[in-house]
């Protein structure tokens, strides 16, 4: 019955954790806190999936907290003692913070319980900081070869190619193997189990799909002939009567995606209001000299990790949005203007 029980909290951890964007480490960590308790918690909805991973979360503070109170005989400094201390004060407040998005009697709003957990991450890297201020630990920018660290070898190759092998080429004219993206992206499906690269080729001309690149689709490179030759376009909008979700001509999720040389277009006009030429949730995701054109709600770094490089950008209102961990390195951003009136930008940062 034990094992059962077991087997039962284990496929659920795992439905839940796949929707998140480290599924082992959630499963690792919460299987190791409840895998023997399996009649006492079982998540059946976001609110106890919730306070699953948070208390899983607590755990492993309260581990790291103990671990660091160890370490302060062991300071050589006052330098290293200051940055320790800090962190002894931060990971307290992190535990607190995290106690406080599960208990019940605080009546929080998701808003609240989001703000609390930004703060616990913050908290970690702000320990982290501390000791390479101080010059106890060394720095790392997270960068090689021009490219995240994240980005293997091979593919900052493939980024940098001349031309990279393909594994299929899309040509409109029928030059290729396939007329379309979405017959390649299928072949993609059917052929690879996404660990390792699948690079498709497209051939110059104005590509007119609708693409939803999913998470079943890992690791995809999509190679143009260069951001003015190569388009995908649409023109979805939410007066068209998509949602500002849907009307991406692209959207992408699938792990670890690649695009270079290409331009994402949604042509709805300003008169549409947002009409999105790209969704990236793709976690791990690059785009390499590549165009983005539309008018509202141009680009959208929906979340996850991405990175962009020597891209153009061109909108007219809030047309870079969202809550991915992007960076923009060397890109051009273009301001349009709507309704023949002066073009207007304001800046934020998240």
């Amino acid at each position: 019955m034990a094992s059962s029980s077991s087997n039962i909290l284990n496929t659920g951890i795992k439905f839940w954790c796949d929707k998140t964007p480290y599924p082992e480490t959630c499963k690792h960590h919460t299987s190791t806190i409840y895998g023997q308790k399996a009649h006492s918690f079982f998540p059946r909805s976001v609110s106890e999936f919730k306070k699953l991973v948070v208390k899983a979360a607590i755990d492993q503070s309260l581990k790291a907290q103990n671990h660091n109170k160890r370490l302060g005989s062991k300071c050589r400094n006052k330098l290293e003692k200051a940055a320790w201390f800090d962190c002894l004060k931060l990971y307290q407040d992190t535990i607190t913070l995290l106690n406080q998005t599960i208990d019940s009697t605080t009546k929080a709003t998701d808003y609240d319980v989001q703000t609390w957990l930004s703060t616990a991450l913050t908290n970690l890297e702000t320990c982290r900081t501390g000791f390479v201020e101080l010059g106890v630990a060394p720095e790392t920018n997270g960068y090689k070869g021009g490219f995240p660290t994240w980005v293997t070898r091979g593919d900052r190759k493939l980024l940098q190619a001349t031309l990279p092998a393909a594994d299929v080429v899309v040509a409109k004219d029928g030059s290729g193997d396939y007329k379309t993206i979405k017959e390649a992206l299928q072949a993609a499906a059917d052929r690879s189990d996404g660990s390792k690269r699948f690079v498709i080729y497209l051939k110059r001309g104005t590509y007119e799909e609708k693409l939803d690149i999913g998470k079943n689709l890992k690791n995809i490179m999509l190679v143009g002939d260069s951001l003015r030759y190569t388009f995908i376009t649409g023109s979805r909008s939410v007066v068209g009567g998509s949602t500002t979700f849907e009307s991406a001509t692209v959207a992408v999720t699938g792990e670890g995606f690649i695009a270079r040389g290409i331009t994402f277009q949604n042509t709805a006009g300003p008169q549409n209001h947002q009409a999105v030429a790209l969704r990236s949730g793709a976690d791990h995701s690059v785009f390499y000299r590549c165009g983005f054109e539309g008018y509202q709600d141009t680009l959208y770094a929906h979340s996850q990790r991405q990175f962009y490089k020597d891209c153009y950008i061109y909108g007219t209102i809030d047309f870079i949005f969202g809550n991915a961990a992007v960076v923009f390195q060397n890109c051009l951003i273009y301001v349009k203007e709507a309704y023949g009136q002066p073009a207007k930008y304001c800046n934020s940062t998240r």
